[in-house]
């Protein structure tokens, strides 16, 4: 409990007030969002709190409202009129239950240390708890208390986004800045970490799924995949009645890893759907779960380091904030932090000397045996250049190497080791659709196409048709099927998966499925039919072809199909969350603006068990994210839309779209 405020909050971070009245927006630092607590003016007329802007200029050399050039030496203390203003806001005195008054919050201290019952009675009792023996003997009125009774959720005066990985705890964002702490890796005044409320636990297990009839479809749909900037395969949806539901253990945001050996952890996506569409009466699948946040501290390592090598590794940043491509993980079965994966095409993938499953023992010569990897993200995120690993590892465990694919590689820009900066405001877009300046065009493409048909005024188009707005992923109508009468088969340039714009000039792309249906047969009455469709087209033309299915799979388009989409034919939906202030948004990103690859859109990878995305359920992995707060993400990199996210205290609004995940 700090003695200044009356409130429990980080020894570091700027102390709580319960103001009487509204504040004005004018005396709000943009930094935490609180009242400024020893306002420092900026050569650019913004202010910020002392201790925010100290922090913030550790990490950064802008200022976090227009990013102009700055640096602490210019900032100055703001005048004496600004500060008398600050001082003399009222606000209530901590202790309601013993004490109503209020007073001008330069007072407060002094209210605490010789008026006040209520801590008066709090030190009087925590003093009693650690000393039963003896009576009244307080502690002298300067030393803050950290051994409370609280929740050490309740201790985090911060938010936390949880960043990138296929566990998803491979690095949340780890600055100093009060609004954006991380609450996974907390210390007390004693050096003692705090339990881990916020460190994920995940763990891989092997799953063995039984088919009566081999040829029966699993029953899930699935994103991701190298070719994309999710990397891994992710379960998205686990359909009812299925044989995965029917078994039970997989659930949507699984991470599958192998399938019957394979490891598909760096194929494509068309790769993957091969593999787990690939018929058989057993089939064992290698899984990476997340089960959410862990309330216990690490235990004590009682592995042996028997027969196992350790090995020391130095990676060179060029700046601080250049990534190291690092995928770190916790395990249930086993302290610390483990690699999980090396991002194709990272500063560690191309120096090659750390490799998946290595131990890590420390960083920078700080121990990380009984750490977590919030903990190394915070080292690495704050290292100017050299990064020294010290791995431990057994010899004959290392993962296969991923498929080497330079046209495809995926060095998704992950919030893990990005660290993050604020982000100006940008102009907010009163429309349902957000264009991007171009298509994402990773593997497909779309082509407009017209095609004008003669035919006999009862001949049928002879197609079947899915999707319509009314669908729940909202989908543009496409064409499940031609068949082998009608006269679009006799034409052949309607093919299967081809998108209907138009017939006969009547827009079809806003139509509900049935509207679509009542449309097309009434057109198809006339003489001449005009369609205009889309063909999605792949870029690659080494994918196995997936186009003539096993017998026993239903027909659906691809998810990285619709990537390929133009932006008009985006039906997006906003999902609104809510949270505490000490929780968590629950779900990690990938993607936004490299320079070796342009804008990419975000994409969900993770959303985390018990969290507020979770519990919503309107989210899922591998949706993409347009905006945030009606604020377009276009031309954003991940460590501008970070800080954003994380910004939301309580309520943020996500725009996104939703395409159904490739059914397996």
């Amino acid at each position: 409990l700090c003695c200044e405020c009356g409130q429990f909050h980080l020894l570091l971070d700027n102390h709580l007030y319960n103001f009487q009245d509204e504040v004005d927006d004018e005396l709000i630092c943009h930094i935490c969002l609180q009242p400024l607590l020893q306002p420092m003016d900026t050569p650019c007329g913004h202010t910020y709190c002392f201790k925010c802007l100290e922090n913030f200029m550790q990490e950064y050399n802008f200022c976090p409202m227009d990013r102009k050039k700055l640096s602490f030496q210019q900032c100055h203390k703001s005048s004496l009129l600004v500060r008398n203003l600050l001082d003399k806001l009222i606000v209530f005195c901590p202790f309601k239950a013993e004490c109503q008054q209020t007073m001008q919050r330069c007072e407060l201290e002094a209210h605490l240390q010789n008026r006040c019952p209520g801590f008066k009675k709090y030190k009087s009792e925590l003093q009693q708890k650690k000393n039963p023996i003896s009576k009244g003997k307080e502690d002298p009125p300067a030393k803050v208390e950290t051994n409370t009774p609280k929740d050490p959720e309740e201790l985090s005066g911060g938010l936390s986004l949880v960043a990138e990985s296929s566990a998803a705890a491979v690095v949340s964002l780890g600055t100093a800045e009060p609004g954006l702490v991380n609450p996974a890796f907390e210390e007390t005044e004693e050096g003692e970490n705090l339990p881990q409320r916020t460190s994920l636990v995940a763990e891989t297990t092997t799953i063995e799924i039984h088919r009566e009839d081999p040829e029966e479809e699993l029953g899930m749909r699935i994103v991701g995949g190298k070719d994309t900037p999710l990397g891994n395969i992710v379960v998205q949806e686990v359909l009812r009645d299925s044989v995965i539901a029917a078994d039970g253990r997989i659930a949507p945001g699984d991470h599958i890893l192998e399938v019957n050996g394979v490891n598909i952890s760096s194929v494509t996506h068309c790769q993957a759907v091969s593999f787990l569409r690939h018929p058989g009466p057993v089939l064992h699948l290698m899984v990476l779960q997340e089960k959410g946040f862990s309330n216990k501290t690490a235990q004590q390592d009682s592995t042996s380091a028997t027969n196992r090598e350790v090995i020391h590794v130095t990676l060179i940043k060029r700046d601080r904030s250049e990534p190291l491509g690092i995928k770190l993980i916790r395990k249930t079965d086993e302290a610390g932090i483990f690699i999980l994966d090396l991002l194709e095409g990272g500063l560690a993938a191309k120096n090659g000397k750390l490799s998946r499953n290595d131990r890590v023992l420390s960083i920078n010569g700080q121990d990380l045996r009984q750490g977590t990897p919030e903990a190394a993200a915070q080292i690495i995120q704050t290292t100017e250049s050299r990064v020294n690993f010290v791995v431990l590892r057994q010899p004959g465990v290392q993962l296969s190497d991923p498929v080497e694919d330079s046209s495809t590689s995926n060095n998704s820009s992950s919030s893990s080791s990005n660290g993050g900066s604020p982000v100006h405001h940008r102009r907010r877009l009163d429309q349902n659709h957000y264009r991007r300046k171009s298509n994402y065009q990773k593997g497909y493409v779309s082509h407009e196409k017209t095609v004008a048909i003669k035919k006999e005024p009862k001949e049928s188009l002879g197609i079947t048709i899915g999707g319509g707005r009314d669908n729940k992923n909202k989908l543009p109508i496409y064409v499940t099927s031609v068949q082998p009468i009608g006269c679009l088969f006799r034409d052949g340039r309607i093919k299967r998966g081809d998108v209907l714009l138009s017939i006969n000039g009547i827009d079809l792309s806003h139509l509900n499925y049935y509207e679509a249906v009542s449309a097309l047969k009434s057109n198809a009455a006339s003489h001449s039919v005009i369609l205009k469709a889309l063909e999605i087209l792949s870029l690659n033309s080494t994918e196995p072809s997936l186009d003539i299915k096993e017998q026993g799979f239903s027909w659906s388009p691809l998810w990285i199909t619709w990537l390929g989409l133009p932006s008009y034919l985006h039906c997006c939906q906003d999902i609104v969350l809510s949270k505490g202030n000490l929780e968590s948004w629950g779900f990690s990103i990938v993607g936004g603006f490299e320079e070796s690859k342009g804008n990419q859109p975000f994409f969900i990878k993770t959303i985390v068990p018990g969290t507020p995305a979770f519990r919503d359920r309107k989210l899922k992995c591998g949706d993409e994210i347009v905006a945030v707060n009606g604020v377009p993400a276009i031309g954003m990199s991940n460590s501008e839309l970070i800080p954003m996210l994380k910004e939301q205290r309580n309520k943020v609004t996500l725009t996104v779209v939703s395409w159904p995940g490739s059914l397996v």
